[in-house]
């Protein structure tokens, strides 16, 4: 008899490897890993602390969100109906810089538990005070990729600093929370970076081999002003410093010429593709056909609450599928499995964390959701990838184990007091609001003065 810590028996496991669905079987998880997977009725006898019934539950792989800005829940509904320039010039960036160190951890929690409660166990974040990120991701259990944002927008000393801030979060925390963190370098666009600070960072990145993390081609006028400025793309530019790589993932991908393609082909580039912030800032559509047909390796990812208003990545990969059918005008365009995989197993090659996570097989970290198939809206269940992709919800989520460990049973999460991170991150937003609100009627009441 095998000793393990859990056993789920009775589940469909969606394994997302070469064995793809398993019927009425079993995982086995030991010391946070994946002891076993298989049938059932080829299973050996476990002794297990736990043991949990998988009937009517399908289990797969955590989904992994492979871009987003975390603590932008407290912006949640702040900033609606807005283009991308104005969003951020208006309203996003001057609230950002009120931002103190624990806003960012109560904004993180709050998104951490909305990411669990619909499937999310791993997350690449871009954003300030990547500290408090990790210090949230330990407490609640998450595994996650941080990047701390970093730009200079034509002030030297800050990119310089920034940069020096992030290389010394890098140092204390890449690996930490028992190795369910992770770091990259974030710097923010090209349009917001210049290139040698690019060019610097890359250097940096390269030396302790990390990754890096970018937003690019995301606005079309940005885009124009990068060409006019340096003669170039913003893919050719970020070619010349030196930051084409395989470990550079790079979120949005819209304004792509076929010449930029194939240059981030060549170079193994891996791409995020975030449809819902997309549609709703109206920046555009990416040529997700067309980037998977050159090779390229492609994630999902939600972007910020602020741009999206939700971190459920089922809708993501509802609207993902979507978009590209309307784009192309071609119901075949990235059908349903190849949407889950890059929910699952292609968002964790994005990550460099596929010998990891990403699929359900023995030796790899037990990073498993259970979802309740039980619902009118999953039966009857003829197409399980059709059934996940279109008819599934965030809501249907039963259990999340991340690294071993059971972190939300029966849809209540077990490491936090929910109720409480919600009042919390409720009254942090609504204190930087007013903040906000009390300053522009105090400008408002000097230029009626002056006039």
């Amino acid at each position: 008899m095998m000793r393990a810590d859990i056993v789920i028996r009775g589940c469909t496991v969606l394994t997302m490897n070469e064995i793809d669905v398993i019927g009425r079987g079993v995982i086995a998880i030991k010391d946070g890993k994946i002891l076993y997977v298989g049938r059932e009725t080829e299973a050996p006898s476990f002794e297990a602390d736990e043991v949990i019934d998988g009937q009517g539950k399908i289990a797969m792989p955590g989904l992994i969100n492979c871009h987003t800005h975390i603590a932008m829940a407290l912006f949640r509904g702040i900033a609606e109906d807005k283009e991308l320039s104005t969003w951020l010039r208006e309203t996003i960036w001057p609230l950002e810089s009120k931002l103190r160190p624990s806003d960012v951890y109560y904004g993180a929690m709050l998104g951490f538990l909305e990411m669990i409660k619909s499937g999310t166990t791993c997350l690449l974040d871009m954003y300030f005070h990547e500290d408090m990120v990790a210090r949230a991701a330990a407490e609640i259990g998450m595994r996650c990729v941080l990047a701390p944002g970093i730009f200079d927008a034509g002030h030297k000393v800050l990119g310089r600093a920034l940069l020096r801030g992030a290389m010394k979060f890098v140092r204390e925390y890449h690996g930490k929370g028992g190795g369910r963190i992770h770091a990259m370098l974030g710097p923010h666009a090209v349009y917001t970076c210049s290139p040698d600070l690019l060019r610097r960072i890359g250097e940096e990145a390269a030396g302790i081999n990390i990754g890096v993390h970018i937003h690019l081609a995301e606005s079309e006028s940005e885009s124009i002003n990068i060409r006019k400025m340096y003669g170039k793309s913003e893919v050719g530019l970020l070619n010349d410093v030196g930051l084409l790589r395989s470990n550079l993932v790079a979120a949005h991908c819209i304004h792509l010429s076929d010449e930029d393609i194939h240059l981030m082909a060549k170079n193994n580039v891996k791409v995020v593709y975030n449809p819902v912030s997309n549609m709703k800032l109206s920046t555009g559509i990416p040529r997700i056909k067309d980037l998977l047909n050159a090779g390229l390796v492609v994630g999902l990812g939600t972007d910020g609450p602020a741009s999206n208003n939700c971190l459920d990545m089922f809708e993501t990969m509802k609207v993902a599928a979507l978009l590209q059918k309307a784009l192309y005008r071609d119901p075949r365009v990235l059908p349903a499995k190849k949407v889950i995989e890059m929910a699952t197993i292609d968002g964790a090659r994005v990550l460099g964390l596929d010998n990891i996570i990403g699929s359900i097989e023995t030796g790899k970290k037990a990073d498993i959701i259970l979802i309740d198939a039980n619902k009118p809206h999953l039966t009857p269940l003829y197409d399980i990838y059709a059934a996940l992709v279109y008819s599934a919800r965030g809501s249907d989520v039963d259990a999340v184990i991340i690294d071993g460990r059971v972190i939300m049973r029966g849809r209540l999460i077990e490491t936090v007091d929910e109720r409480e991170v919600m009042e919390k991150a409720a009254g942090v937003s609504q204190d930087l609001v007013s903040k906000r609100s009390l300053r522009e009627s105090l400008v408002r009441r000097l230029i009626k003065r002056l006039e």
